[in-house]
């Protein structure tokens, strides 16, 4: 059965990193056989908002931001992974390995 990973990303200017972290994670995640879905929060607000739903079948929740999670309460009892904006860029497969290994040790403790 496939992994699933939800992701938040936002940069401090909200335009730019935002997107290409959101892509990268995509990309990445495909590649990898990872069911993934990106909510991005950028300076337009929240593009793909993440239902109640994704947050709870989210194995691991990405967030790659630069600045504080909006509505972040969502997330309270998830394994939450917090890196830069700029990592899933410059490697995503490298972070979404990270999350669920994140995962992997919640499901063993």
């Amino acid at each position: 059965m496939a992994r699933k990973l939800i992701a938040v990303t936002a940069c401090a200017t909200g335009v730019a990193h935002t997107y290409m972290a959101e892509k990268a994670l995509l990309k990445a995640a495909r590649d990898m056989g990872v069911l993934m879905k990106v909510e991005t929060q950028g300076a337009t607000g929240i593009g793909h908002k993440l239902t109640p739903k994704d947050v709870q079948i989210g194995e691991a929740v990405i967030f790659a931001t630069d600045t504080k999670v909006r509505e972040e309460e969502r997330f309270d009892g998830q394994n939450i992974l917090q890196v830069n904006v700029s990592d899933p860029i410059k490697d995503a497969k490298k972070v979404i390995s990270e999350a669920l290994a994140k995962a992997d040790e919640s499901d063993n403790a």
